[in-house]
């Protein structure tokens, strides 16, 4: 599944882009655990410092899930920090900005993210 970049789109066109992610998630056409937000947070350098499951220099993407999987804002506000960055949610770490990930972009990995499925316990 492939979203154009907002960047490609008509001015009016850009906000459907998120709002295209989250119908295509809610109506099980693109599912969490298929390989198309893994493939994007690698092709956009995320996968640097985060992995699914394994914390590195930022935390692991089933982390950010499990934090913020009964808010239902927590995917919009993710997006924001994708893109402006952040300090203090995960301890001292500096989430740097990401000018390269474009804000359909930001909304599409967000979604991903929280979208993920709780970790079962080994």
């Amino acid at each position: 599944m492939h979203l154009p970049s907002p960047a490609r789109l008509a001015p009016g066109a850009r906000c459907l882009v998120p709002a295209a992610a989250a119908l295509l998630l809610q109506a099980g056409a693109w599912s969490a655990d298929l390989p198309a937000g893994r493939a994007l947070a690698k092709d956009k350098g995320c996968l640097r410092c985060h992995d699914v499951v394994r914390h590195y220099v930022g935390p692991a993407f089933q982390q950010v899930a499990d934090r913020y999987r009964t808010d239902p804002g927590a995917a919009e506000r993710l997006a924001g920090r994708i893109r402006q960055g952040s300090v203090g949610e995960w301890g001292r770490v500096i989430m740097p900005r990401q000018p390269q990930v474009s804000p359909g972009e930001a909304a599409v990995l967000a979604t991903w993210i929280t979208g993920l499925p709780p970790q079962t316990p080994r």
